[in-house]
This record gives structure tokens, sequence and C-alpha cells, in this order.
């Protein structure tokens, strides 16, 4: 076969099912029906002559071969995709099309349902699919164009990437009502460095930023795979834990198991960055939405000023 029997909606339709491992929620993802969609992927199959994925009853899964075609597939895409934007630069349009905005796991839950009305008043054209993940999953989402913007804490690092700092979140301490921590003078991060420190799993940034904080030992205290488990621990009087100050409901817990404090003017906290690969065409319009971000920075935060337009943004090299 030559070059003009592939189909870039035969390769999307590849793609979506490599992602979600199942025909009909691929499907729906491509609006268009099951049978049409197995009968394009079918079809790609025969005109590679290879078999991409292995069909089971419950699950679908990536043969070797086809591993490797969906990741050139996804190059080929997201090439395509670059296509389209360097028109829409061109004629100095806004961010349009679809736009997959990652965040880590512990940001997306507590900002996007902050700014998503006015994100899409400000966009109205753009169509968003929101993901969340860790750290590492989403750089290398950003690498191989899975995704292409990320809500990511800083530091990360940056070759190849277009970071835009946004605002800084600070952390505030969480503790059992009755525990010796709930009550006291200036708080600093120091004081909460002890055996009763919980801490999220390896892997996840916020971990790595609260050891970082209050000097703690990276084995410190128990673990947990989520915030909301966290949050849990402490009520159940487990020990104390940092969160960040999006992750807080305002006012006093309702159970009056546990009492949030603040820090002093020092106390810790981290910084909310936009990134994006450096070789997006989009640059202006993603510019544009970390500028966004700055300007509907929540209440709490500490957003960097934006008078210093694309010079806000670092740019690294790309590799």
């Amino acid at each position: 076969m030559n070059v003009s029997g592939l189909s870039l909606r035969d390769l999307e339709y590849a793609v979506a099912v490599a992602d979600e491992n199942h025909f009909g929620r691929a499907a729906e993802r491509c609006n268009v029906t099951q049978p049409t969609l197995s009968v394009q992927v079918r079809k790609l199959e025969e005109a590679l002559g290879l078999v991409l994925f292995e069909r089971g009853n419950r699950r679908v899964m990536l043969t070797p071969a086809g591993q490797s075609v969906i990741r050139q597939a996804r190059a080929v895409l997201a090439e395509a995709q670059r296509l389209l934007a360097l028109a829409s630069e061109g004629r100095g349009a806004p961010l349009t099309g679809r736009l997959v905005l990652a965040a880590i796991q512990t940001l997306g839950p507590y900002l996007f349902p902050l700014v998503l009305r006015t994100l899409r008043q400000e966009f109205p054209i753009l169509s968003l699919a929101l993901t969340e993940a860790r750290t590492a999953e989403i750089l290398e989402g950003l690498r191989d164009g899975r995704i292409d913007a990320a809500l990511i804490s800083l530091p990360v690092p940056t070759s190849g990437l277009t970071v835009s700092p946004l605002f800084i979140e600070p952390f505030l301490l969480a503790c059992p009502a009755d525990h010796a921590l709930a009550q006291g003078g200036a708080l600093r991060a120091t004081d909460i460095a002890g055996p009763d420190l919980l801490l999220l799993d390896e892997g996840n940034c916020l971990r790595d930023q609260a050891v970082a904080a209050c000097g703690a030992g990276s084995a410190a205290g128990r673990h947990a795979t989520s915030l909301e488990t966290l949050r849990s621990m402490v009520a159940a009087g487990a020990g104390y834990t940092l969160l960040p100050a999006l992750a807080v409901p305002p006012g006093a817990d309702a159970s009056g198991l546990t009492v949030t404090r603040t820090f002093d003017v020092d106390g810790p906290g981290r910084t909310i960055a936009l990134a994006w690969r450096s070789s997006d065409p989009r640059a202006a319009g993603l510019s544009h939405l970390a500028s966004f971000f700055r300007a509907h920075a929540p209440a709490g935060t500490a957003a960097f000023r934006d008078d210093a337009g694309a010079n806000r943004d670092s740019v690294a090299d790309p590799v």
C-alpha cells in the first residue's frame, strides 16, 4: 500500500481504541457507531497487514506490533494537529478545536470547578478534554502528544516544554482537634517534622514538597493514596498532614474532629504553572490561557503578575 491508502480518521479510531481499551467507549469518544469504528479499524489492520489489537470479551489490548503502530499514529496525528494550528495562528485565531488539559491529581478536582464556567466563556469555541494524573505521567503525555497543556506544580524537568507560572498556593496544616498542634502561637513548617506527619504515597509531588517544607525524613509517618484519604486519617486521629489551600473547604469542620491552621508569613506552599510543548504552534493561544489562569487565581493564592506578557513564560530548549 502507499500513503494515500491511510486515513487520519482511521488512525484516530485506532488511537481511541488504544486509549479506551474498549471499542464501545472509543466509538462514543469519536462520535460514531461501534460497528462503523470496528469496520474501519479492521480495514486499517488489513491495509497494514498487522493485527493491532487482541480482542477479548471484556477488554481490548494492543499487540506488540500494535504498540509500535499506535505510537507512530500518535505522532502523525500530532503533526496533523500542528498543521491546523499553524493555519489558525496565521489567521490570528484564538485557541480552537480539541485541547487536552491535564492537572495533577491534588489540584484538578479543586481548581476546575472554580474556573470552568469562566474558562468556557473566555474560550467559547475551544473543546476541552480534562484529565488528571501524577506529574510523571503528565510530562510523558505532554511530550508524546497525548496531552496539550497541563497544570503542574513546580519544579519539574522542563526540557522541550514552555512553563508559565500562574500562582502560589499555600499549604495549611490539618490536624485532629485534640492534637497539641491544634492550638498555640505562630506555626512554622519545622514544627510538624514529627512521627505523626501523614504523607501521600511515593511518586506524588505533594509528598516530596511536604517532606522538603518541614525537613522530615522521606519515610516519615503513614501514607495514603489521595488527599481525601489523608483528610479521613486526620479525622480518625491518626496524625496530621499538609493540605493545599484549594483542597480545604471554607469554614470550620462540621464534624468538629479536625482543625485547619495557617502557617506564619514564611509558610510552605507550591507554585502552580501551565506547561505545554515548546514546539506547539499555538504558543500565543496557550500564553493567553496561562494569562486567564493568572487573572482568575483562586482566593487565598498569590497570582504572578501578567504585565510581562510572554516574558512571563520560561521556554526550555527542545530535545
